[in-house]
C-alpha cells in the first residue's frame, strides 16, 4: 500500500512515514477541530491528521509487527475516525478517541486472524525522515539500526497486553488512566502492566547488548 490513498475529505492520507514529529497542541484545541470537522470543516480533519500522523503510524507498526498490515489498519483508523466524526464528544480527548479506534482496529484484525503476525517484515518506525542532516551520516545510521533492532527484538519478547499498554504509553501522550480506559482494564492493571513492561524492554536489551 505505498503511494497516497483519498479520504471523502478530499485530503490524501501521506504514506505515514513521511510524517514528522509535531509540538504538543492542547487537547481541547484538537477537541475543537474535531468538532469544527463535524461541522463539515474539512481543514480541521487535515491539521489533526497531519499532527498525529506519526504516533498513530508507530502504535500500529510496533503492534503489528508488519508494515502492511500497518498500513492497511492505518487507514482503516482513519476512516473510523471519518465515520465516527458525528459521535465525538468534547469531553473526550481527540487523542483517546483515535487511539481507542487505533486499539479496536488492531483487536478486531487479530480476531480475523486468529493468531498473532509473525513480525518478520516490520522497518524502523521511528522512522529514518526524523533524521537530521548531522544524523545521516554513516555512523549515525549504522548505530541508530543497531538500536532499533535490539529495541524491536525486545519489544517482541513483551506479552500482548503489556505490549499494548507500553505502546500507547509511548505513542499517545494518554495518562494511564486513559490507557486504562483505552485498554479495558483498571488503571492499577494497567500501571502494573506498564511497569513489566518497562522492566522486561531494559532486561531485553540490556541481554542483548551483552551478547553483542
Amino acid at each position: 500500500m505505498d503511494g497516497l490513498t483519498t479520504s471523502e475529505t478530499g485530503a490524501p492520507f501521506a504514506h505515514p512515514r513521511a510524517a514528522r514529529r509535531v509540538e504538543s497542541v492542547s487537547d481541547d484545541e484538537d477537541a475543537q477541530l474535531m468538532l469544527a470537522y463535524a461541522r463539515g470543516e474539512m481543514r480541521a480533519f487535515e491539521t489533526l491528521y497531519s499532527r498525529h500522523r506519526a504516533a498513530l503510524y508507530r502504535y500500529l507498526v510496533r503492534q503489528s509487527r508488519d508494515t502492511e498490515i500497518a498500513n492497511d489498519l492505518f487507514q482503516e483508523v482513519w476512516s473510523r475516525v471519518i465515520v465516527n466524526r458525528g459521535r465525538y464528544e468534547a469531553r473526550a480527548k481527540f487523542r483517546t478517541f483515535l487511539f481507542t479506534l487505533a486499539h479496536n482496529c488492531f483487536i478486531d484484525h487479530c480476531r480475523r486472524m486468529k493468531s498473532r503476525p509473525a513480525g518478520t517484515s516490520i522497518e524502523d518506525a521511528d522512522a529514518a525522515d526524523l533524521l537530521t542532516d548531522d544524523d545521516a551520516r554513516p555512523e549515525y545510521e549504522l548505530e541508530r539500526a543497531e538500536n532499533s533492532r535490539r529495541y524491536r527484538a525486545a519489544l517482541a519478547t513483551l506479552p500482548q497486553e503489556q505490549r499494548d499498554v507500553y505502546l500507547l504509553h509511548e505513542e499517545s501522550d494518554l495518562s494511564l488512566e486513559e490507557i486504562a480506559r483505552v485498554t479495558g482494564v483498571g488503571t492499577e492493571t494497567a500501571k502494573s502492566r506498564l511497569r513489566y513492561a518497562v522492566g522486561k524492554l531494559k532486561a531485553a536489551m540490556m541481554a542483548e547488548a551483552d551478547v553483542s
